[in-house]
């Protein structure tokens, strides 16, 4: 949906900001919407980066071919409805990524990796649609040993009933517990609502937000639809109701022990440490990916923005 005229937050006492997206194509069809990090809000909880990758359609001998890049200070994880997605880091960690898997990639103090489409994928074509999140990391934990782990789909916390299913990703969430060790408390779970569904979102944690990658929901007598975030005030459950079939992704947790700079894929509560990344990486001083020849060069671009 499009949303021509702005919500007025008087109508909504339970929302606190609406973050409306818009499409950019990458080429070849390949369209991103980014929710965080925007102008309205920064971060919500420890998360400081969410994009939505697709839905795409790959035709034969095209597909995904994000080269060598690196990241300090967060956790990623790419979490996909529909596709594969091949991972390589310099920890020597070759792992494809499908629908349903959860795999949670540390960067710490640093390490680089690689998202392609794998050869055999490739050749054929198929679709690609997910969700690529950034978790800034508590100050005790920035400089903290990379690591990838990857967890199995069956290996994660299901609920179903009553037209709702819920996929835990990471955290706790609806007396559920993901198995993913996480740095901070949070929660990020996949959520799928049949028409007319509803759901009650608790107010156990202080930071919460709803992102809709498919359908519509209604909260308070008002639809919201694909490309949304809605950032919702503390203190308070959230009742909606799905107006058509929705899949959407809550997520949050506590506030972060302090602001985050960040400069490209680099996070930091340092902008010294940021300095020092960017040095490091033009003077090739990160470890490299095996395998893979290529790399992304560090861009030139204004001071590190400082979050929130």
């Amino acid at each position: 949906m499009s949303r021509d005229v702005p919500i007025d937050p008087r109508q909504h006492p339970e929302l606190e900001t609406l973050i409306v997206t818009r499409t950019r194509d990458l080429g070849d069809g390949f369209e991103v919407r980014r929710a965080l990090p925007s102008a309205q809000r920064r971060m919500v909880g420890p998360f400081i980066f969410l994009d939505q990758m697709g839905p795409a359609v790959f035709r034969s001998g095209h597909g995904l071919d994000v080269r060598p890049h690196p990241h300090i200070g967060l956790a990623t994880v790419t979490y996909l409805f529909d596709g594969e997605i091949l991972h390589r880091d310099s920890l020597g960690m070759v792992q494809p990524i499908r629908p349903g898997e959860v795999n949670w990639m540390t960067a710490g103090r640093g390490i680089v990796h690689s998202e392609r489409t794998g050869p055999e994928t490739r050749a054929a074509g198929g679709r690609l649609f997910g969700i690529q999140t950034w978790l800034a990391l508590p100050k005790q934990h920035e400089e903290t040993a990379p690591a990838f782990v990857h967890h199995a789909a069956e290996t994660m916390p299901f609920l179903e009933g009553e037209g709702v299913r819920m996929h835990l990703i990471a955290g706790a969430l609806y007396g559920k517990r993901s198995p993913v060790q996480s740095f901070s408390d949070m929660f990020y779970a996949d959520m799928a609502l049949e028409e007319g569904a509803g759901l009650v979102i608790p107010a156990e944690h202080e930071e919460r937000a709803l992102y809709l990658a498919e359908g519509t929901v209604e909260l308070d007598g008002t639809e919201f639809g694909v490309g949304e975030l809605l950032v919702f005030r503390p203190g308070s459950e959230i009742t909606l109701r799905a107006s058509a079939p929705a899949r959407m992704m809550l997520l949050g947790g506590e506030p972060m022990d302090g602001p985050r700079y960040i400069f490209w894929n680099f996070v930091s509560s340092s902008k010294e440490r940021l300095e020092e990344a960017k040095a490091d990486w033009k003077a090739g001083r990160f470890a490299p990916v095996p395998q893979e020849t290529e790399f992304i060069p560090l861009p030139e671009e204004p001071a590190p923005v400082r979050y929130p």
